[in-house]
């Protein structure tokens, strides 16, 4: 990776930047104008953000920022109120604690975000724990209840099943009474989810996951799927869902071409195929998506002795901003089991 020096001056930043999309190698450590935080936004010293597929997507221009917003990557961030712009209802204090979505930006020392977005960090947790919540936690959480409207003990199937999303959605679907069920790669993820919560899971690589799950629910199926995989899957997907199953699919990480008889198929299940993405909501769904997560899955984050239905990140690793390079080929050799964390900044 290059890297520029980083800048004296108080209204310049450092940030990962692309000039042409490719490899991990196109990106670049630069100096660039520190945003201002407009009418309703605050403005976050970025201690910490964490990697999602989505960024190695917008990396090969694949996946661009919504009109708008920051051409820097980065869906989440973690660290300090460092100014507010004008018109911010709340009380927040400079050097608050916070945590935050976003649709760009988390790769850079500074990120303006609108105050709806912004939630402040559980106080034991680490500001590295908390740059693995916002994205993998809201998606989750966003797929189960606005999308899939998860009841308590359905059987809930979840591919990548100790990804970042994964993770979070085995205890956010224990937390709402379902019992959830893995597809991984190997026995250490496996075993992680299990840890995690999962009732059962299946290694995609060594054995047919619909035979597995139809076993487990007694030819019953899966009520909710959720597939961040797409094509390569959807006949074995079809097969294991329940009659008037919801099958959410959020990635296509096995294709986007599909083959076959997927509509017959689906229409003699009775079954919903819903299709959702996040980062291209509006300010509003996420105002309200945040919102209710903060009231009925963030407060499970406080001290395990005080909760019986504690919620903790998972992280796999942790990598210096200047070593993003290196935290994206990890992620796209599929090594992480959880989320890998970039430490942008020191805290103070």
């Amino acid at each position: 990776m290059s890297q520029h020096q980083r800048p004296s001056e108080n209204n310049m930043m450092t940030a990962v930047c692309i000039d042409t999309p490719g490899g991990p190698e196109s990106m670049l450590l630069r100096n660039v104008p520190r945003p201002l935080p407009e009418h309703g936004e605050v403005l976050i010293r970025v201690h910490a953000t964490a990697l999602n597929r989505a960024d190695t997507l917008q990396r090969k221009g694949l996946y661009p920022a919504p009109p708008g917003e920051s051409e820097v990557l980065g869906l989440e961030a973690a660290g300090t109120v460092a100014s507010v712009g004008p018109g911010v209802r709340q009380c927040w204090r400079l050097g608050d604690r916070v945590m935050t979505l976003l649709s760009g930006g988390g790769y850079a020392e500074y990120v303006a975000v609108p105050e709806e977005l912004i939630m402040s960090i559980p106080t034991h947790l680490t500001v590295y724990q908390a740059a693995a919540i916002p994205e993998a936690w809201l998606t989750a959480f966003q797929l189960l209840h606005f999308v899939a409207q998860v009841k308590e003990g359905e059987i809930v199937l979840v591919h990548a099943g100790a990804s970042g999303v994964g993770t979070a959605a085995v205890q956010l679907v224990r937390l709402a009474g379902a019992i959830p069920i893995v597809t991984a790669g190997s026995s250490e993820k496996l075993q992680m989810a299990e840890t995690l919560g999962a009732a059962a899971g299946f290694n995609y690589k060594h054995e047919d996951f619909a035979e597995k799950v139809s076993d487990f629910t007694a030819g019953r199926g899966a009520n909710v799927i959720l597939d961040c995989i797409g094509g390569s899957n959807w006949e074995r997907n079809v097969a294991c869902l329940a009659t008037d199953g919801r099958w959410v699919l959020y990635g296509l990480m096995g294709g986007k071409t599909v083959t076959g008889d997927i509509l017959g198929k689906l229409l003699s299940k009775r079954g919903q195929l819903l299709c959702s993405l996040l980062r291209s909501r509006s300010l509003q769904y996420k105002a309200d998506l945040v919102r209710a997560f903060s009231e009925r899955a963030l407060p499970h984050f406080s001290d395990p002795t005080s909760s019986p239905c504690h919620l903790r990140p998972v992280i796999d690793s942790m990598f210096s901003l200047d070593q993003v390079a290196d935290a994206h080929r990890h992620m796209e050799a599929n090594r992480n089991t959880g989320k890998i964390v970039i430490n942008v900044m020191n805290p103070q």
